[in-house]
């Protein structure tokens, strides 16, 4: 199941195969959020303000949705809790940053310090901007790179199913190895 706030994007996801619910993190309770949980495997958290919102919508996005969505996940009895996240969170904004980049970067180190304080089983991946190819994930700092979206979609399943890689915060950018190694051997080093 894909929850989703725009339902503009329902064939897309039905596309992909999977059930398509229009939900949206910013009105809807954890309550209500852990009901459409009930019986899940696991949670990818991929929200996000996107592109174009102002730094209000980063907070109630990228930090305020994160937390309730782990609310709901700890409610509905779902351990498996994956996070979506930014190269750049777990820093301070660089100074002289723009505002929305610094409320964002903001938004997202909070979200990351939130789910690491929970009883979960948690994984938080910091993607890098969009390529294509083999990849490198490794615990931070990663220079900077590219990835692919569906490099990432596909790290994000080999990692539900890698209970090494829980408890670790790994960014991921295009590199030199294949995906499979990377995650086995990124879990490997946990």
């Amino acid at each position: 199941m894909g929850l989703i706030r725009n339902p503009a994007q329902v064939a897309d996801v039905q596309k992909a195969g999977a059930e398509a619910v229009v939900c949206d993190l910013e009105a809807a309770s954890a309550e209500d959020v852990a009901v459409l949980l009930s019986g899940a495997a696991a949670v990818v958290f991929a929200a996000g303000a996107g592109p174009g919102s102002g730094a209000p919508r980063k907070d109630s996005v990228d930090r305020g949705a994160s937390a309730l969505m782990a609310d709901a996940a700890e409610l509905a009895g779902v351990r498996r809790f994956v996070q979506i996240s930014s190269m750049g969170a777990g820093q301070p904004p660089r100074p002289g940053a723009d505002e929305v980049w610094a409320a964002y970067i903001t938004a997202k180190t909070a979200a990351e310090d939130d789910l690491r304080s929970r009883d979960l089983d948690w994984t938080i991946l910091r993607p890098g901007r969009h390529a294509t190819g083999r990849i490198r994930l490794a615990a931070p700092p990663v220079p900077a790179g590219t990835i692919s979206r569906a490099d990432v979609a596909a790290v994000i399943a080999a990692l539900l199913d890698e209970p090494g890689a829980r408890h670790q915060t790994l960014e991921l950018v295009g590199g030199d190895s294949p995906l499979a190694a990377a995650v086995r051997s990124t879990a490997e080093e946990s």
